[in-house]
């Protein structure tokens, strides 16, 4: 049997995601990655669990993540934006 492929996976799961996961805020599309390197996995583990600000702050880049804080996002918007997010890509950030 043939040894698994990371690479191969990878691309698949990027082909059929994209680079991106985009979100539009008041007319101002904003991007979320759809693969998390494991450097940034071990950043967001240090994070507190409702820390919704150093979440998207370290998801985004922080010059992305000023221009979100330009708008009158709610909590509950985040909230919205972390769902979908995790719904769409497999991935459960946010979660407590």
């Amino acid at each position: 049997m043939p040894a698994f492929n990371v690479n191969a996976a990878r691309a698949q799961r990027l082909e059929a995601l994209g680079l991106t996961w985009d979100f539009e805020v008041d007319g101002e599309t904003f991007s979320l990655p759809t693969e998390i390197p494991r450097r940034s996995a071990h950043a967001l583990a240090e994070l507190k669990d409702n820390d919704l600000d150093g979440l998207l702050a370290l998801l985004m880049g922080e010059e992305s993540y000023q221009r979100l804080c330009a708008h009158e996002v709610s909590v509950q918007d985040i909230a919205a934006i972390l769902e979908a997010y995790g719904e769409d890509t497999g991935l459960g950030v946010g979660e407590g």
